[in-house]
């Protein structure tokens, strides 16, 4: 197969998202259609050979489902018990008496945050959602005032701290310490969360009306014996509890400290994953409130919870597929090579290169580990390079990686089907609110480089 020039790879990606604004904004076609077909029109352009285009969208859209399909249904199952048994309803009324009705945005955040240190962002946002949404529900304000403070805290964490794995597998290829990684992490990711997330979010819902979807909504029902607050918080820390766990374990055992064929902490470390956490959580669900709704009204509120997002995790599926059509056409690696060779400062570039590759493909996993990979010889052929410049190197590059969501990103079409955004909508406010965190992230990163330099 004949290898295509950067640039020529770039205008490629450049003509495959103003197609997609034009299909889906202009033409109005369906979000679902539309990615289909320039995902297939890419792979042309790209010059994929013909009998491996079909294998490259499937396997996009595959790996996409397989990772989100199973949170979003078990995380939906989940949030319309907590729904209907009247828990989501307790712990929002419990947050606004705690904080006040003005405090509300920053008390969603703030559980956000905590939930989000051990939990990856699709899960940690399923397990909030009918929160979320009950608090939008019950104050009557846009549902942008309390989605994006909650939305940018899981996004805040994902990006920059351990466990997750895009920070640490980029501290372990630029051989970084990740204690510090996590350390630096939290002074940076909470001003940045602060000032992305939840300023830009009350200015977003000031801005701009969107009422709360009925995504939970049911026919009414009167509940007589509703949870206590503290069960509500037993339920929705279940699984964080349990993913920290085995976040811990596969450290240690990465460490060596514990061994890697102990029995005991495999299975611990099983139950931590995430699908296996959130089932283990639907099932105390069940159990809990057994009691007071039956169990034949439980099995028809988990199967009125699939229809509601059917729609989104088709979307951001097909999201998936336009992203592994742009990995596979190698416009991210192409563009990262270029650049890499203009001699900028290591900082810089890596910002600079994991936003193009988060760009050109979508996902800020992929981004941070590709970009950490292809900046470690530069790094590790520069002794001047100190130990708390390599971990603040990382971090610039989750920096990067974040910026700039778009219809490749299947995170962007996760939160415009879960809160009932148009695609113009949340490219004004996801898209917005990621290169925020980017942006105010990577200034804060360059001040106190900046102090610690001149200090040490």
């Amino acid at each position: 197969m004949q290898e295509l020039s950067a640039s020529y790879l770039l205008c490629v990606a450049a003509v495959a998202v103003v197609l997609l604004l034009f299909m889906i904004m202009k033409l109005k076609i369906h979000a679902f259609i539309s990615l289909i077909i320039i995902s297939f029109l890419t792979s042309l352009a790209a010059n994929t050979p013909l009998d491996k285009i079909l294998g490259v969208m499937l396997g996009g859209f595959g790996s996409t489902l397989a990772s989100v399909a199973l949170l979003v249904g078990i995380g939906a199952m989940i949030g319309k018990i907590l729904e209907v048994s009247g828990g989501a309803q307790v712990l929002a009324d419990t947050l606004i008496e705690f904080f006040g009705v003005q405090r509300a945005p920053f008390a969603l955040g703030l559980a956000s945050l905590i939930f989000a240190f051990p939990i990856f962002f699709d899960a940690g946002l399923i397990v909030m959602l009918p929160v979320i949404l009950s608090v939008a529900h019950k104050l009557k304000g846009s549902v942008l005032t309390y989605a994006l403070p909650s939305v940018g805290a899981f996004s805040v964490m994902h990006v920059f701290l351990p466990p997750h794995p895009g920070p640490v597998a980029a501290a372990a290829t630029i051989d970084a310490n990740v204690g510090w990684v996590l350390i630096l992490g939290l002074i940076i990711g909470l001003p940045t969360w602060y000032f992305s997330s939840y300023l830009f979010g009350l200015y977003s819902g000031k801005k701009m009306y969107f009422k709360a979807p009925d995504l939970f909504e049911d026919e009414k029902i009167e509940i007589k014996h509703k949870p206590k607050f503290l069960t509500v918080i037993f339920i929705l820390l279940t699984p964080v509890v349990l993913i920290f766990i085995s976040a811990i374990i596969s450290s240690m055992q990465k460490l060596e400290i514990i061994a890697k064929n102990d029995i005991c902490f495999n299975v611990l470390n099983l139950i931590g994953q995430t699908p296996i956490a959130l089932m283990i959580t639907l099932i105390i669900c069940i159990i809990v409130f057994n009691k007071s709704l039956g169990a034949k009204n439980l099995e028809k509120y988990c199967e009125k919870a699939l229809p509601a997002i059917c729609s989104v995790v088709l979307v951001t599926g097909a999201g998936g597929m336009f992203g592994g059509v742009l990995r596979a056409s190698g416009i991210g690696d192409a563009l990262a090579g270029t650049l890499a060779n203009l001699g900028i400062p290591v900082i810089l570039a890596g910002f600079i290169i994991a936003a193009i590759i988060r760009i050109a493909q979508g996902s800020a996993t992929v981004a941070l580990t590709t970009t950490a990979g292809l900046m470690a010889p530069i790094i590790a052929a520069n002794t001047s390079i100190a130990e708390f410049d390599k971990v603040a190197i990382v971090l610039a590059i989750a920096c990067g990686s974040v910026v700039c969501s778009h219809f490749n990103d299947s995170g962007f079409w996760l939160v415009k089907g879960l809160f009932g955004l148009d695609e113009k909508t949340t490219l004004k406010t996801w898209t917005m609110l990621e290169t925020l965190i980017g942006v105010i992230g990577f200034v804060f990163i360059l001040i106190i480089l900046a102090l610690f330099n001149l200090v040490f």
